[in-house]
């Protein structure tokens, strides 16, 4: 065993060194035949193992983000894939779906994107590349499965760098492609061929990571009903396929996943878990007043929020709601509620100017999953500043 362990510690200070290397200067030949020279074979894990190791020791992730293109290349053919089971070929499973997503992508990239590329400047091969830009453009439901449902997964697990590494490189992808859209709407044809030349590259390099590291990590890691929430969770992003048939395995997994361990006191909702503390703390920290009045037009809750508008107090509470506003306005209040249990509305919006503040009260019908009605929520916000904002601020800044 010690061995074995020893070998693994050695493979792995191999490829840090490859890519300390790299990112040193040298050249992707010179490190390739010195890989090779090492060891002919390298599992998916031994890599991401390096990576990280290489983020803790202070290597900044767009070092890494920047250097995967290049020790991909020197990696490439090396990787192998161990996973216990073919996941790839069973309809529907997320593996087989990635897979099947990633040779649609292929061809376009390779029968079609190239074809009318040739063909420029002709009119009719430019009106051809916007279409194939456009069915291009929906590989970002491919990642965004990726990034919102596939990489949460993988952290759960420790597996952090490669997750931070890829969503760089996606974002990359998904700038590029922006650009060459854009150029091929405005009809500039110049430089046209070489940008989507490098676009194709980085996209087919992406999906050699796909492949060759992120699904065989996961294939080894997940459990089987880890797999079937993420086929479920999938569907509310999209495919970039136009059908994806229903994957329901037979066997059930007893393995308890790691991210469902119930925090004493926790409230079980469809999406996640939380304490009253925290549930009571997120409605309170929220930019704006809620108010709940249940089916028998009841105020059974408000949020306590620190820039309220409106007065609330506990008074209030089981108090009928047609009580809690001026006689003129009570008819109003009156006819909202009815056509919200008539189901004749679903909402219902006023806005007014008051104390220096431009106050926008919104009305909502609550209703349960079968639609039955359950109650109406007031959701009012002083949308003063909101209106304020001019430009662009992002969340990263160039």
């Amino acid at each position: 065993m010690s061995k074995e362990i020893n070998n693994r510690e050695y493979r792995q200070n191999v490829i840090k060194n490859i890519i300390s290397q790299l990112h040193a200067g040298k050249s992707p030949e010179e490190m390739k035949q010195q890989f090779e020279a090492a060891f002919s074979g390298v599992s998916a894990t031994e890599i991401s193992e390096a990576e990280q190791a290489l983020i803790r020791e202070g290597l900044p992730v767009s070092e890494v983000q920047r250097l995967c293109d290049v020790h991909a290349a020197v990696f490439q053919g090396s990787v192998e894939e161990i996973h216990q089971e073919d996941y790839g070929s069973i309809p529907g499973h997320p593996v087989n779906v990635m897979k099947q997503e990633n040779r649609a992508v292929e061809k376009l990239l390779e029968y079609r994107i190239k074809l009318h590329l040739s063909a420029l400047p002709d009119a009719t091969a430019l009106t051809a590349l916007k279409e194939d830009l456009e069915e291009l453009s929906k590989i970002d439901l491919h990642y965004s499965r990726k990034e919102n449902i596939l990489f949460p997964y993988m952290e759960r697990y420790g597996i952090t760098a490669p997750p931070k590494v890829m969503w760089g490189v996606d974002d990359e992808i998904r700038a590029m492609l922006k650009e060459v859209r854009q150029q091929v709407s405005a009809g500039d044809t110049e430089q046209l061929r070489q940008k989507m030349e490098s676009l194709s590259a980085k996209i087919k390099d992406m999906i050699d990571k796909e492949e060759k590291i992120m699904l065989p990590m996961l294939t080894e890691t997940l459990t089987q009903d880890e797999w079937k929430r993420i086929a479920h969770d999938s569907r509310e992003i999209g495919f970039l396929l136009e059908e994806v048939p229903e994957w329901n395995p037979e066997k059930k997994d007893t393995a308890v996943a790691r991210s469902e361990a119930a925090e004493p006191g926790a409230i079980s909702f469809a999406t996640g878990t939380m304490t009253a503390q925290e549930i009571s703390a997120v409605l309170n920290t929220l930019p704006f007043d809620l108010t709940f009045v249940d089916a028998n037009d009841t105020v059974k809750y408000f949020t306590n929020g620190t820039e309220r508008i409106f007065p609330r107090t506990k008074a209030i509470l089981g108090r009928l709601v047609t009580n809690c506003h001026p006689p003129a306005s009570v008819h109003i209040v009156e006819k909202i509620v009815a056509d919200f249990k008539s189901g004749a509305k679903d909402h219902e919006d006023f806005w007014i100017h008051m104390n220096g503040r431009y106050v926008l009260i919104r009305y909502y019908a609550v209703r349960s999953a079968q639609g039955t009605y359950l109650g109406t929520l007031e959701v009012t916000q002083d949308i003063q500043p909101i209106q304020e904002i001019t430009g662009e601020k992002r969340l990263v800044q160039e």
